[in-house]
């Protein structure tokens, strides 16, 4: 097989990766199908100016210390909390009061978070209508309640129902607040996001730009919210090939980190790594080389070595290698195999934090740890597939290069790799949080149609070596996998 034509598999890959690994506790946010969603959404939306009795002070205390349970993840005290509240709030101001709108704002956003969307949708809307009541329509109240619902249904991927929520919070947030808003900004953004993920991608990126403008109006240009929205930009001109724009995005955002948290910082080891990407896929490979370089450094200083992060760190240098491999001729080899001891460190990494997370899976854990468990279980599988896949890449460009002569172009070790991510998909694949997840799936699908091309080349010379029955086999497995990522919305070509 020609090699360009991997390498341009490779290049479909680069962000692959980013989602799956930036998952570390420290950094964790609530998200759904890699979809930000804020978890700290519980807005005061109540109306203050209601005279006070027994139930205020019982309703703020229990609204206060619910809050907080819930910014602490521990959803089961918080929703006791938030039922009291409601309680109180209906009980002091009867049930059509802004106190009881409140209360069901904040039981809505504990249900979203918890999935429980049966639960949550109904006071989402129980919330609105009295606050309209209480209110008007145009009110900015009425605007923040809009804004919640909208992260419930951009959750869920209800993408028109959240566009229009959106839209009708963005509206009165302008005629109320003014363009130069933050409120205004923030919902601004998220219509944008929307509009992203429906390929309204012009659209989105006008609505990103004025959210960061107004940010950076505001003095907030180096906040942490601000390169966030940045990121987002970033990743609409990765999408519409707009590159060399992505690239000096994310070089502002990497100025930024570096100068607010420092070099050896999680979150500025993670620009960097989206920059050296970019540079990657820009054919920069030198810089991008330098920043793995960095990155994997600063990773073992902050990480234990056996980190499912330090396994990504592993191969991104490991592909640089295999990319730079232009330069090399049959008497020098040597970053070729530099290369392979990256990749055979990071299979070993990424194995090793697989069989870990099987042999706790039965251990009793909170509900933000087994998410953050589920996604470290995904990045370790997605990591071991691209890592044995990179693996096949090598041995053939190896092959190549040290035997460009030989008549029989076989390669025992390419394929052996190959059919090492069918093994370890279906090894570890049982596993619910592994067996539903569209990026794993997408990943094995790529390791099985790299398989067939192959083994189909091999064929050509040596027809012995792949029986029809095979190669058979395996086409029906593709067809069944991409049945089911088309099914989940998730399938990647």
């Amino acid at each position: 097989m020609d090699f360009s034509v991997w390498t341009s598999w490779y290049s479909l890959l680069l962000w692959a990766v980013i989602l799956g690994v930036n998952v570390s506790p420290a950094l964790a946010e609530e998200v759904s199908d890699g979809i930000d969603v804020e978890i700290s959404g519980l807005r005061k939306i109540e109306d203050g100016s209601v005279v006070s009795n027994i139930h205020t002070s019982k309703w703020r205390v229990f609204t206060d210390s619910g809050r907080d349970f819930f910014l602490q993840g521990k959803l089961k005290k918080a929703e006791k909390l938030f039922l009291a509240a409601l309680q109180e709030a209906k009980e002091g101001f009867g049930d059509r009061d802004p106190h009881v709108a409140s209360a069901y704002n904040n039981l809505a956003e504990l249900y979203r978070v918890k999935k429980a969307f049966d639960k949550a949708e109904p006071m989402y809307l129980e919330a609105i209508k009295i606050l309209e009541e209480s209110f008007g329509q145009e009110d900015v109240r009425v605007a923040a309640a809009l804004h919640n619902l909208g992260q419930f249904y951009l959750m869920q991927r209800k993408l028109e129902q959240a566009r229009g929520v959106y839209e009708r919070a963005l509206k009165i947030k302008r005629r109320v607040l003014g363009e130069a808003h933050l409120d205004y900004a923030d919902t601004m953004y998220h219509l944008g996001t929307v509009l992203s993920l429906q390929g309204k991608y012009k659209d989105s990126e006008a609505l990103i730009r004025d959210s960061i403008r107004i940010l950076e109006d505001g003095g907030q240009g180096e906040s942490m919210i601000c390169t966030k929205r940045m990121q987002q930009l970033a990743q609409i001109y990765i999408t519409t090939h707009r590159i060399e724009e992505a690239e000096n995005v994310l070089r502002k955002i990497l100025h930024i980190m570096e100068l607010a948290k420092g070099w050896n910082s999680p979150e500025t080891v993670i620009a960097a790594e989206r920059l050296a990407l970019t540079l990657q896929s820009l054919g920069k490979l030198k810089e991008a080389q330098e920043l793995f370089k960095r990155c994997l450094d600063a990773r073992r200083a902050l990480l234990p070595e056996n980190h499912i992060q330090i396994a990504a760190n592993l191969l991104h240098l490991a592909r640089v290698k295999m990319l730079d491999s232009s330069k090399l001729n049959k008497s020098n080899v040597a970053e070729l195999d530099m290369a392979k001891d990256l990749l055979s460190k990071s299979i070993s990494v990424a194995r090793g934090n697989l069989v870990h997370s099987v042999r706790e899976e039965g251990n009793k854990q909170s509900y933000k740890e087994s998410v953050t468990t589920g996604r470290s279980r995904q990045s370790a599988l997605i990591i071991l597939l691209q890592s044995l896949d990179a693996l096949s890449l090598l041995e053939m460009k190896r092959l190549e290069l040290e035997d460009s002569k030989k008549q029989d172009p076989y390669n025992s070790e390419a394929e052996s790799a190959l059919r090492g991510c069918i093994s370890a998909y279906k090894e570890f694949v049982n596993d619910k949080s592994l067996c539903d997840a569209p990026g794993v799936k997408a990943e094995y699908l790529l390791c099985l149609k790299h398989l067939v091309d192959l083994l189909r080349d091999n064929r050509k010379t040596s027809k012995d070596r792949s029986s029809n029955a095979a190669l058979q086999e395996l086409k029906d497995e593709i067809k069944r996998v991409e049945v089911e990522l088309s099914k989940k919305g998730g399938r990647r070509s």
